[in-house]
């Protein structure tokens, strides 16, 4: 019988023992409806989420609500929008209840001193020339002057088609500005022309993302293991999609057999009532989803499929080791 232990050296197995004891339960809060952008292919507009609940403005019941939430079991916040940073007293209502995260554009800065260690993800879409194009600025130039050096900052990069053989002068930015950044993948929600992906891109792009880690490793947040999973949208002998996704909610999961899924996991909208059914959109097909945290909570869930090997297992170690560096459960 395969065990961890059987399956790991000392050294790898005191890793593994660092992230089982983490416990990690998290849920995804939309703290708007509103955003200081409008960029081609947000989810959260091209699917009319923005539409769906009146937001909650009092911040007593958002209080009330994130006490419910906390003792629900959950221990990771993670907010988007919209832009969260539109509303700080909302934000305040998790970050002095809970570990939090927040997803921003970068525009607004995060005052550190009222939010000194909350976790900042920026959003990032390319160089200069991609930026303008899908969200109508060059938000890096905004963002790095107001982050830069900052040690619970980092880039959320969403790397398109037109990034390949351009990724390297956008993460020595990065670098050159103090931050980190972890890699992800456009979905293009709103087919725009030139932003959909072919596999053969997605080949080269798997070479490219393996050679930012290994050029930039103080600077780039990710695992090869990862590269592999998000571009060919395959884990083990397992196709990526609906009947795999762990990143529906919980009450509306309806899916028989019921996959491995993130526990107690929920998307609330910005009414505190309204569910979303998924981590990103339900207009989105998901044999397309390209989103990175969708996939690598794919991985962390299926560990025992990932114990038929050590290679395997080691794989799904640094994951979720990926994991819980992007959300400060571990140091960088």
């Amino acid at each position: 019988m395969k065990t961890v232990s059987s399956l790991l050296d000392s050294h790898w197995y005191q890793r593994y023992k660092r992230i089982s004891q983490l416990n990690i339960r998290s849920s995804i809060y939309d703290v708007t409806n509103r955003c200081n952008l409008r960029c081609k292919g947000c989810f959260f507009f091209s699917s009319g989420e923005d539409k769906v609940a009146a937001e909650e403005t009092d911040p007593d019941k958002w209080a009330a609500f994130v006490d419910k939430e906390k003792h629900r079991g959950v221990n990771l916040a993670i907010l988007i929008g919209g832009e969260p940073t539109l509303c700080f007293d909302r934000i305040e209502a998790f970050y002095s209840r809970m570990p939090t995260y927040c997803a921003t554009n970068g525009l607004i800065k995060v005052p550190r001193d009222r939010f000194p260690d909350m976790m900042v993800g920026i959003s990032l879409w390319g160089d200069e020339e991609d930026e303008k194009r899908l969200r109508g600025k060059n938000t890096f130039r905004i963002s790095s002057n107001n982050y830069e050096g900052d040690p619970y900052t980092y880039y959320l990069y969403t790397i398109t088609p037109n990034q390949i053989g351009r990724t390297g002068q956008v993460i020595r930015k990065i670098r050159d500005a103090g931050l980190k950044v972890h890699m992800q993948l456009l979905s293009n929600d709103e087919a725009v022309d030139g932003f959909s992906w072919r596999q053969a891109e997605l080949d080269d792009l798997r070479a490219e993302m393996d050679e930012m880690l290994d050029t930039y490793p103080d600077t780039v947040i990710s695992s090869k293991y990862y590269h592999q999973v998000i571009t060919t949208g395959k884990m083990l002998d397992r196709q990526f999609g609906w009947k795999e996704c762990p990143s529906v909610t919980e009450p509306l999961d309806h899916r028989d057999p019921r996959p491995r899924r993130l526990i107690h996991f929920i998307r609330w909208a910005s009414d505190l009532e309204t569910m979303h059914r998924c981590c990103t959109s339900a207009t989105r097909d998901c044999s397309t989803c390209k989103d990175g945290a969708a996939h690598m909570s794919w991985i962390m869930v299926n560990k025992r499929a990932h114990m038929r090997s050590s290679e395997d297992l080691q794989n799904w170690i640094e994951v979720y080791e990926m994991f819980a560096k992007l959300y400060q459960f571990l140091p960088w």
